[in-house]
């Protein structure tokens, strides 16, 4: 990468570093949530449902600033982990945060996909032999859906590098600490001279979009055979 500038390197690697933890840490709750909405019927679904797709349809400044009206110093949340000595207000954790605030609506809608299209009966057998609820999830469900989480994941990581707007507004653009890709693109493009630099960065953001993309696709048909061939 001699031909990045070591501030363009840092944003690459911090944005990269933001997307990976904020993937690892929803993927449990994806899952979970995914299955609940696809499975299970209890009052509030619906409202569940709505909440968990409000990112898409908020402005990502308004997702931004409700989190930091929560997670802030002064926010209850927030407030209440500075206790432990947890800040995530303007620190790559609470990019991480947003990011995967932003990112969890395509995870969980991939997620849920797959295991609505897995016939309940196939469950169901599993429970009548006496498994355990987790365990026919864990050994029928759990492979048949890995296209879908694999899936998921993949395209939540993709929004996550992307992500501008909640980011900015929670943790800011400090360069090395929470300057992501986007954030150094408009960084650049504030300045006489930079527009060099966040071309360089638009471009990487676009092949990192289209490799995802790819990888996900074919990861997917890869597990869809192997699920298929067992």
């Amino acid at each position: 990468m001699d031909w990045l500038g070591p501030a363009e390197v840092e944003a690459l690697k911090l944005s990269l570093r933001v997307s990976f933890w904020a993937t690892l840490a929803t993927l449990p709750f994806g899952i979970f949530v995914a299955y609940a909405l696809a499975r299970w019927r209890f009052p509030g679904r619906q409202v569940l449902n709505g909440l968990v797709h409000l990112p898409l349809i908020l402005p990502p400044v308004v997702t931004g600033y409700l989190l930091l009206l929560t997670f802030g110093i002064q926010g209850p949340l927030g407030r209440f982990l500075a206790e432990f000595g947890i800040v995530v207000a303007f620190r790559w954790t609470g990019a991480a945060l947003a990011a995967g605030i932003m990112a969890f609506p395509l995870m969980v809608r991939a997620i849920r996909l797959s295991i609505e299209a897995v016939d309940p009966k196939l469950e169901q057998a599993g429970a009548t032999l006496g498994a355990s609820r987790p365990m026919v999830f864990c050994t029928v469900t759990l492979p048949m859906i890995l296209p879908g989480v694999i899936a998921g994941a993949i395209l939540a990581f993709a929004k996550a590098m992307g992500e501008f707007g909640a980011t900015i507004t929670f943790v800011s653009n400090i360069p090395g600490q929470t300057q992501t890709l986007p954030s150094a693109v408009y960084a650049f493009l504030q300045v006489p001279g930079g527009e060099a630099a966040a071309t360089r960065l638009v471009l990487i953001s676009i092949v990192i979009a289209m490799s995802a993309l790819l990888l996900s696709e074919y990861v997917g048909r890869r597990a869809a055979a192997r699920v298929a061939g067992s």
